[in-house]
């Protein structure tokens, strides 16, 4: 364990004393009263600030563990500025404190408990793990288009899942968590429709695809214990691709078909390999992606909605990370 330890922390996800007495708590558990404890240095994140930032601080403070406590968002931008050069900077700790916690989930990370949380850090020792980087242009073309570059180590992607966090009702979300986005599937489901693309994969050709859905994924679980893409491990350096077609109730009902039994019950069953596509889903796996759309649509990067996007590129940096889960 590094002798410091910065904690990168947002203020709307928790209150700083409710945090520190949660580090005081942890520290008690995880070490002996004589044992020499690391330091720890605080940074806050802000609405200009979501943690990339503070995370450049506590690295330029010699900080070896650098925690995210906050929701996704926190927890991305963290993720970005320690493995954003494609190895890592420090270690990455994580307190799930938002409505998604996504990659909390998908670890297995105790989630509400930040002590809890905390002390698994303390006493784990540093895992590798994947870091998405994803490309992003507004527009159709390269004339005028604005770029953007973004790491992610859970998905993204555009379509029913984008729509549904772009609808979501950020007051509803703050009551009742991440139920919230079922009140928003609905319409996002009705307002979805599929559209002609042009998809390449790793060094292949483009080709058109249709489809009104396309997640591109480090990790395969979203809320509510939902697994969208049971092939996708966080540290396998690859990345997995979910594309659902369904454009009609028989073609929905393939695709629950697929979702629920064949990659579910079935493979939980029979211990197979792969997932299984069908006539409404494609799963298909890949170290880098680019996607050209006829419009500009809404996009999803681990649980953010982020605008709306013409093209994209995606891929992996092979443990860029190092997690302490």
């Amino acid at each position: 364990m590094s002798d410091k330890i910065g904690i990168v922390w947002n203020p709307s996800k928790v209150e700083e004393r409710d945090l520190r007495s949660a580090v005081d708590r942890a520290f008690e558990r995880a070490f002996d009263a004589d044992a020499e404890r690391p330091e720890c240095l605080w940074f806050e994140t802000s609405e200009d600030d979501p943690g990339q930032g503070a995370a450049g601080e506590a690295l330029d403070q010699g900080c070896g563990v650098v925690v995210a406590a906050g929701g996704d968002g926190t927890v991305r931008a963290v993720a970005e500025r320690l493995g954003g050069s494609g190895s890592p900077e420090a270690e990455l700790g994580i307190v799930p404190l938002g409505t998604g916690n996504l990659l909390a989930r998908n670890l297995g990370l105790p989630l509400g408990a930040p002590r809890d949380a905390l002390e698994r850090m303390l006493r784990s020792e540093a895992s590798p793990l994947d870091l998405g980087e994803v490309r992003l242009r507004s527009t159709a073309s390269d004339d005028g288009a604005v770029e953007q570059r973004h790491g992610f180590v859970v998905m993204v992607g555009f379509g029913i899942d984008a729509q549904m966090i772009a609808e979501t009702d950020d007051e509803l979300k703050a009551k009742t968590g991440w139920l919230a986005y079922v009140e928003s599937l609905g319409r996002a489901a009705s307002g979805t429709e599929v559209i002609e693309f042009s998809l390449r994969v790793d060094d292949g050709e483009p080709r058109a695809e249709n489809a009104h859905t396309l997640l591109v994924a480090n990790c395969g679980s979203i809320q509510g214990g939902i697994t969208l893409l049971p092939d996708a491990v966080p540290d396998d350096g690859e990345l997995d691709l979910l594309v659902l077609r369904a454009d009609d109730a028989g073609a929905w009902l393939d695709t629950m078909k697929n979702m629920v039994w064949d990659n579910g019950l079935k493979r939980l069953i029979s211990g197979a390999g792969t997932a299984e596509s069908s006539g409404s889903t494609a799963h298909l796996r890949a170290r880098s992606v680019r996607v050209e759309l006829p419009e500009a649509l809404a996009f999803e990067i681990d649980g953010d909605d982020v605008g709306e996007v013409a093209a994209f590129e995606v891929r992996i940096l092979p443990g860029a990370l190092r997690v302490r889960a």
